[in-house]
């Protein structure tokens, strides 16, 4: 198979923990041909094909220098056998573009994973609201008023952004309401902007489980995310230690519920995140982790997922 993937710029890659880098070295174990691009490089004119100007690679097996560019040049996405969109958050104008130029090129006989719609259809924090059953009391809103109140009535809660990732931007307040205000103007833009807001869950303290669920099946493993010291946040970006560990009753209860689901609607990889017995986000559009829980557990996420990416394909 001829694989693209639309991704962040491969120079930034960290390979000793990069998700969208250990998929590429499975695929390139089976045989597989590899390219990259950028969402920049996407491009479309009226009356063509959706195009983007790619790097074809291989993989050199040197830590620093892990790739080596075989040819450059505009290709029309539907060329490739599947189009994988890797781009990391935050999900913003850019990126919703970029899936409308996707899914154009699905129109063109591209095969895109995750899908371009159920990327757009599952903004990852609000794609919880669906899934209340599994959640923590959550409230979104621009309201200042609505978040006291909120706070009044759970006392300890946590603050975050829509569009956050590792962790970005994310605040307690326990009961004295310490900073609540400030904290509330600074993500709302006095009231400019929605924000989340949740009952905090004491769980943290054993970890931020990443759930894996590949073509609707749960990986074994989770990650447990687990914050150092007096941080709140386990996200690995902000300073998290990550434990491997298998799947409790209810996190398989959560993963065996969704994934069916999500799988139906075009995602065919996702990362569930759950705090104690909570979901806290759906993450569909690079999730992470699959080196880690590889290394930790000896499951073999990579191989997993490329053997899903297979099947999908009819490879």
């Amino acid at each position: 198979m001829n694989l693209l993937f639309v991704a962040d710029p491969l120079e930034d890659f960290k390979t000793y923990k990069d998700t969208t880098f250990s998929m590429m070295r499975e695929a390139r174990r089976r045989g597989h041909r590899l390219a990259a691009c950028e969402p920049r490089h996407l491009l479309w004119r009226s009356g063509g094909r959706v195009q983007a100007q790619v790097r074809e690679i291989t993989l050199t097996g040197d830590a620093q220098d892990w790739f080596r560019v075989e040819t450059t040049g505009l290709r029309a996405l539907a060329e490739f056998d599947a189009v994988l969109m890797r781009k990391d958050p935050p999900f913003d104008s850019e990126f919703l573009y970029a899936t409308h130029l996707l899914q154009q090129a699905e129109r063109e006989g591209a095969k895109v994973f995750n899908q371009p719609a159920a990327l757009r259809d599952h903004p990852e924090k609000l794609a919880i609201m669906e899934f209340a059953q599994f959640t923590s009391p959550t409230l979104v809103t621009r309201d200042a008023a609505a978040v006291r109140a909120f706070h009044a009535e759970h006392r300890d809660i946590i603050l975050k952004p829509l569009d956050g990732m590792g962790g970005m931007g994310i605040f307690r307040v326990k009961a004295d309401g310490l900073n609540l205000g400030s904290i509330v103007e600074t993500l709302n833009k006095d009231g400019a902007e929605t924000i989340m807001v949740q009952r905090f869950v004491p769980e943290i303290a054993q970890g931020d489980k990443r759930i894996l669920v590949i073509a609707g099946r749960p990986v074994p493993y989770a990650l447990a995310r687990i914050p150092q010291g007096s941080e709140v946040r386990g996200n690995l970006a902000a300073g998290g230690k990550g434990v491997a560990q298998p799947l409790s009753a209810r996190d398989r209860e959560i993963a065996e519920a969704l994934g069916p689901q999500l799988a139906a609607r075009g995602l065919l990889l996702v990362g569930l995140d759950v705090i104690g017995d909570c979901l806290t986000e759906v993450n569909v559009t690079s999730p992470t982790c699959f080196q880690e829980i590889t290394e930790q557990s000896g499951f073999d996420v990579p191989a997993m997922f490329v053997d899903a990416l297979e099947a999908a394909l009819g490879a």
